[in-house]
């Protein structure tokens, strides 16, 4: 019946006789087998028997099977079919609920899986699944290592703004360096298209009382600040709610706010004095936006290390109005800002600053996350745009971590794991450990607030990889490294071996577990690079998500590029499981 199938679905192809390599792409594609072009190539030239570029049905037959019939897939279905050519609807949820852990026991669910993809209209009507079925589904959306559910809005939206992680850019406007690149609209374009919620716009009077955007006193180009609005106006509600917050210096209190109310007050500026904090060491003083000196007026404290100095800033009362929720505020100290600092008002606090804080007043730092929103943003010296490890910073509750979108690396591809979840909103509620008012995590420390989960990865092979840029074919020297991000306990990696000369279809077959404190706060990263004894190890594809947001079972792990493009149908296959020890409530473990 297969067969029948098969030769109905290639045969008015071959009616001219023999077809060519990019006949051969096609026709896989209209079998909807997902191939990589350069795969392709290196198999049709190895089937090509009398090498005249042109391939026989025979041919493409071996093709495909070379292609589609992986032996990993042969012999799950082998297991649950009992070696036979169909599986029933019985063991197809046998192996759903055993395999795949999917809860949902409604007796539709494998006749459902079954219509969407067997292909074959005979064994779909005998709701019976064959092994092209079976590949179909295990290629499909619905194996992905990422669960659905975190695919949609599902948190709790209702909570305090500052008890969510925010995507945040620094300096969204720059598409290059710091100091010379260019300003472009494509920067917040790109950023809200990923789901970047905390736009930075360094806003300076330009020509004829035109507001133009730039990184002030620097060479890099001007943006005229209408246009920049007009492209968030576009691209910003892509995804979530229609509201915009502003963040900047205010004057005045949100009661003198609410009396102007109505008023105009075209072309009025007001001028106030500030507090601002200068370091003598390292400084990561930022010129021209919120966080950077003006005029420096005087310095009024000058013990000690920081100091404190006061400068003159004028704002245009109508954008100071416009500043409810999240008034900029100068970051001075925990114990002032728990005197002093108001709901509304939010910090910034440069990565130097933060991680010195981070090392030696953890809690207290975490307790101040817990009230005011804090924004943390990369050091001056980063000119070419690089960023930090945001991970640190999300392991104490900071919401806003402003990294270089433009820049891609191991910090880009955390942010935007990470904000993979819910939906990909760009709001992440945070852990209850880092909300309750009572909370005395530390990341520093262990735990005694989170339940620890063993994780077990099964690495059993990659899928048509990314093939080396120093290989003329289709070849790799393919290794994966499995990287756990999170608090400084659970941080750690391990690697499979290499597989020679193979980035068609590797096979490892290795096991690895993890045993993580925090699973709230980690995140997983497959890295898949092929071996270089000279120049290094080859960057191929990688993949990061959160660790609870992984799917159980065999599941496919799909790979990107730096730049962060889809590399499909390049992927890695593996097999999950997830145990959490449930220390907190009396009961040995559970799966989660």
């Amino acid at each position: 019946m297969e067969n029948k199938w098969f030769l109905s679905m290639i045969r008015d192809e071959f009616r001219g006789g023999k077809i060519n390599l990019e006949k051969t792409h096609k026709l896989l594609e209209k079998l909807d087998i997902q191939c990589n072009y350069v795969h392709v190539k290196s198999i049709f030239k190895d089937n090509d028997r009398l090498k005249q570029g042109r391939i026989t049905i025979e041919e493409f037959r071996s093709i495909y099977r070379i292609i589609a019939h992986r032996e990993e897939i042969v012999e799950i279905f082998n297991t649950y079919s009992g070696n036979q050519k169909f599986l029933v609807e019985k063991n197809l949820l046998q192996f759903l609920i055993q395999e795949q852990y999917i809860l949902d026991m409604s007796q539709n669910i494998a006749f459902e899986i079954i219509q969407k993809y067997e292909p074959i209209e005979e064994v779909k009507r005998a709701h019976r699944m064959s092994f092209e079925g079976f590949i179909r589904y295990m290629g499909s959306s619905e194996c992905l290592i990422f669960k659905p559910d975190c695919g949609r809005v599902y948190q709790d939206m209702t909570q305090p703004l500052n008890d969510y992680f925010i995507s945040s850019s620094h300096n969204t406007y720059l598409i290059s360096d710091q100091l010379l690149g260019p300003s472009d609209l494509w920067g917040y374009v790109s950023a809200l298209v990923k789901g970047c919620r905390c736009l930075e716009i360094d806003c300076w009077d330009g020509s004829q009382n035109e507001p133009i955007v730039y990184h002030g006193y620097t060479l890099t180009s001007k943006l005229l600040f209408k246009t920049v609005i007009q492209a968030i106006h576009k691209y910003a509600f892509l995804v979530l709610k229609f509201k915009v917050l502003v963040r900047n210096k205010k004057i005045g209190t949100l009661r003198e706010t609410r009396e102007r109310k109505g008023s105009n007050k075209h072309g009025q500026v007001e001028e106030f004095e500030e507090i601002y904090q200068d370091e003598i060491k390292g400084s990561e003083t930022l010129i021209g936006s919120e966080d950077n000196p003006g005029k420096e007026d005087e310095i009024i404290s000058v013990a000690g290390v920081p100091l404190f100095k006061k400068r003159k800033v004028k704002v245009a009362l109508a954008l100071s109005d416009l500043v409810i929720y999240t008034k900029a505020e100068k970051f001075r100290s925990f114990q002032h800002s728990r005197l002093y600092q108001q709901f509304n008002e939010s910090n910034s606090i440069g990565e130097t600053e933060a991680r010195k804080l981070l090392k030696l007043r953890a809690h207290e730092f975490v307790l101040h996350t817990r009230r005011f929103i804090t924004r943390i943003y990369p050091k001056a010296t980063r000119t070419d745009s690089s960023n930090f490890n945001p991970q640190e910073f999300w392991n104490i509750g900071c919401q806003m971590v402003a990294l270089n979108f433009q820049t891609p690396g191991l910090p880009m591809d955390l942010q935007n794991g990470k904000f993979l979840d819910n939906g990909g909103s760009g709001y992440i509620l945070k852990p209850q450990f880092l909300r309750d008012i009572k909370t005395q995590f530390n990341p520093n420390k262990s735990p005694n607030q989170s339940d620890p989960v063993t994780l077990t990865i099964r690495l059993i092979s990659g899928i048509q990889l990314p093939p080396s840029n120093h290989s003329s074919s289709n070849k790799a020297d393919a290794l994966v490294i499995l990287e756990l991000f999170g608090v400084p306990n659970d941080q750690t990696k391990q690697q499979t071996r290499v597989i020679k000369r193979n980035a068609f279809s590797p096979r490892w077959n290795e096991t690895f577990t993890f045993i993580i404190q925090v699973p709230e706060l980690a995140l997983m990263r497959f890295v898949v690079e092929s071996q270089g004894l000279i120049t290094g190890n080859e960057f191929l594809g990688q993949y990061t998500l959160p660790v609870l947001s992984m799917n159980k079972g065999y599941r496919r792990v799909p790979l990107f590029s730096k730049m962060g493009e889809s590399l499909e149908p390049a992927s890695l296959f593996v097999y999950i499981c997830k145990i959490i020890i449930c220390k907190n409530r009396n009961i040995e473990q559970v799966h989660l």
